[in-house]
C-alpha cells in the first residue's frame, strides 16, 4: 500500500533537511510517494505567489503534506504562510513534542517527556481586527474563542493521552484576568475532562506554568492552551531540551495534516551542509504515527536517538562536525 503525500521543500536551509528526510524515509521502505510543491520565497520566484493554487490542490488531495521552513517576506502576501495553510485547512491542533535527548547542549538532558496541544485557528495569535489610529498612538487587536474551537482542541489532548498512554493533560489559561476569551476556554475545557475520568486533568494559569516548567519540567505530560499561549509555551519547551533544531510539529485537521520543523530557515547557513535535520525526521515520525504506522515511527525516533548517542555524525550546533547528509547517513546505518 502506497500513500502520496505533498512534500514542500522550503526556503533557506529547507531543501537540505526535506532531502535528507526523505533518504531516510526512503531506506525505510514506507511506502510513501512524493508530489513536489513549491511555497514561500521559492514558489514567489518562480510563480509570482507565495502560495500557488497548485500547492492548495495538492495538499487538499492528498491530505498529508511534509513542510520545510518557508520565509514569509516583508509587505509581501500574507502575515504568515504558515498561519494561511492552517485557516485554509482548518487545521486546528498544533502538536508539538518536546523530550530530552542525548548529547545535546540542553538544561534537561534527562526528565523532560511532554507534548504542548495548541489550539492553531483562533486567538490573538491569529491577528483579527488589528487597527491603528490615525494619529498612530493606539492599536487594536480583536481576540475571538469560540466553544467550539474550545472544545475540540481539549478533546484531541485528552484523546491523544489515551491513545499514547498518557496520565495527564494540564489546562493552561489565564481566566483570573481574561475573563471572557480565556474564561470561557477554562470552562469549556473543565465540561470536557469530565468525559475522561480516567485521565488526570488539572488547572494552571500561563504564567505560573512557564515558571513550572523551568522548574520541574517533568511534572508535565500533555498541555492544552489557546493559541498565543500554545505558541509560547511550545517555544520555552524546545528550549528546555536543546532548541528549535529539535522540535518538530504537526498541524492537523479533519481532512488534512501537515508536518514540519518548526523552526526557521537559518539562510546564514544554507547550502553550507551544516543543518540539523533532527526536527524535520521527527515531524516526519509524528507523520507516520498520524499514518497509522506507529513502529515505523518509534524506529524512525529509535535511530535518530542512536545517533545522538554514538557522537559520530552531528551537526555543528550539537557539538560535531558532521554535515546534513553524514547525519542522515548515520541515521540510515541505524535503521
Amino acid at each position: 500500500m502506497t500513500q502520496t503525500i505533498t512534500v514542500i521543500r522550503g526556503d533557506g536551509i529547507g531543501p537540505e533537511i526535506m532531502d535528507a528526510t526523505l533518504r531516510v524515509l526512503d531506506a525505510m521502505n514506507v511506502g510513501l510517494q512524493y508530489e513536489f510543491a513549491d511555497a514561500g520565497l521559492v514558489a514567489l520566484e518562480k510563480q509570482g505567489e507565495l502560495l500557488p493554487a497548485a500547492t492548495l490542490e495538492s495538499i487538499r488531495t492528498n491530505r498529508i503534506a511534509l513542510k520545510s521552513p518557508l520565509t514569509t517576506p516583508v509587505g509581501e502576501g500574507f502575515s504568515s504562510i504558515n498561519v494561511e495553510l492552517r485557516k485554509r485547512f482548518d487545521l486546528y491542533a498544533n502538536v508539538r513534542p518536546a523530550k530530552s535527548f542525548p548529547n545535546t547542549k540542553s538544561r534537561f538532558p534527562s526528565g523532560v517527556d511532554l507534548v504542548t496541544v495548541r489550539e492553531n485557528t483562533e486567538g490573538a495569535y491569529i491577528g483579527e481586527g488589528q487597527s491603528l489610529s490615525e494619529d498612530g498612538e493606539t492599536a487594536v487587536l480583536q481576540q475571538k474563542v469560540t466553544r467550539r474551537g474550545s472544545e475540540r482542541i481539549v478533546r484531541y489532548a485528552f484523546e491523544l493521552a489515551r491513545r499514547t498512554g498518557r496520565k495527564k493533560v494540564t489546562v493552561v489559561h489565564k481566566a483570573n484576568i481574561l475573563k471572557s476569551t480565556s474564561g470561557l476556554f477554562l470552562r469549556t475545557a473543565r465540561t470536557v475532562a469530565q468525559e475522561y475520568s480516567d485521565i488526570e486533568c488539572n488547572e494552571m494559569i500561563v504564567d505560573n506554568c512557564c515558571m513550572q516548567l523551568v522548574m520541574r519540567p517533568e511534572q508535565f505530560d500533555i498541555i492544552v492552551t489557546t493559541n498565543l499561549f500554545g505558541d509560547i509555551i511550545s517555544d520555552l519547551c524546545a528550549g528546555l531540551v536543546g532548541g528549535l533544531g529539535l522540535a518538530p510539529g504537526a498541524n492537523i485537521g479533519t481532512d488534512a495534516a501537515i508536518f514540519e520543523a518548526v523552526h526557521g530557515t537559518a539562510p546564514d547557513i544554507a547550502g553550507q551542509g551544516k543543518a540539523n535535520p533532527c526536527a524535520l525526521l521527527l515531524g516526519a515520525a509524528q507523520m507516520l504515527d498520524h499514518l497509522a504506522m506507529p513502529e515505523q515511527a518509534e524506529r524512525l525516533r529509535k535511530a535518530v536517538i542512536s545517533t545522538l548517542e554514538a557522537k559520530d555524525s552531528l551537526t555543528p550546533d550539537l557539538g560535531g562536525s558532521g554535515t546534513t547528509d553524514t547525519f542522515a547517513d548515520a541515521i540510515i546505518r541505524r535503521l
